[in-house]
């Protein structure tokens, strides 16, 4: 068992829950894994889930646990309470910004370049950083509640270079400066339409819609769900390797687990994948 694991899953989502916005709890984001699924959990409700700089440092060793775990095939992100997240507490960098923001950037790769697939939860507003973390996800489930919203302009923040060069190429770029240039509101129904989201929910449908999401994905054949997801992300930064695509594509087709998917489809029933 995970050290940073939690002894059963996280409540999530609910404004009743004891934990949401206005309760006792203020605790660094938890890590709970279940079979192929891994979960991490924002947990400081009553400032909209902000991260502080300790949090950073945190969700980094929850992600080289993640990928050093071989069953886990989906990282669920999600937050407690009303909201998604507020992003970074800049008054808790102080002078120290300049290392903020770099731990930041670097936090947001690392949860792209994450192993599993990602899906971000997002059960209200998500602001600033924040925005890039949900983005840095492979895929997005909102709740007809959520918004977004980047102040760097009005704060007198340039955004960092990763952050920006995401939303370029996974929004575009006039939508890029209306987030980050004109620093826009969006609501749900606008961050569905604009591809932000993949899906939209009502609230209290959004816990089980994700979870539905989540187990779809882990029932696919990891060394193809796996190995796409790598791809993908290569392809949409314009680094793809093309030798090591190559190579991937020979692995899976000599693989096990395509036998037993092939045979599975023809038999009308659930494969059972192996990873091999």
């Amino acid at each position: 068992m995970s050290t940073h694991e939690p002894s059963s899953p996280p409540a999530s989502f609910s404004a009743d829950h004891p934990a949401a916005e206005g309760g006792p709890v203020a605790l660094p984001p938890a890590l709970y894994v279940e079979g192929a699924v891994a979960t991490i959990t924002l947990r400081r409700p009553a400032v909209a889930n902000r991260l502080e700089l300790s949090d950073l440092e945190v969700l980094q060793a929850h992600l080289a646990e993640v990928n050093a775990r071989p069953e886990v095939l989906v990282l669920r992100l999600q937050g407690l309470g009303r909201h998604f997240c507020s992003g970074f507490n800049l008054g808790d960098a102080g002078e120290h910004i300049t290392n903020a923001a770099e731990s930041f950037e670097a936090l947001a790769a690392a949860l792209e370049a994450a192993r599993p697939v990602t899906v971000a939860v997002i059960n209200g507003g998500l602001y600033g950083g924040a925005t890039d973390l949900a983005l840095a996800c492979d895929f997005r489930i909102g709740t007809t509640a959520a918004e977004m919203f980047v102040p760097a302009a009005q704060l007198g923040l340039l955004f960092y270079r990763g952050g920006m060069e995401r939303y370029v190429a996974r929004l575009g770029l006039p939508m890029a400066r209306r987030i980050l240039l004109a620093a826009e509101k969006f609501e749900a129904s606008q961050m569905l339409s604009l591809g932000y989201l993949d899906r939209m929910v009502e609230p209290q449908a959004l816990a089980e819609v994700g979870q539905a999401w989540c187990d779809r994905l882990a029932g696919m054949a990891p060394l193809a769900l796996l190995g796409m997801k790598r791809h993908l992300n290569a392809m949409g930064r314009g680094a793809l390797d093309e030798a090591a695509l190559a190579a991937d594509i020979a692995h899976v087709n000599a693989s096990e687990d395509l036998r037993e998917g092939v045979r599975a489809w023809q038999e009308k029933r659930a494969a059972v994948f192996r990873g091999r």
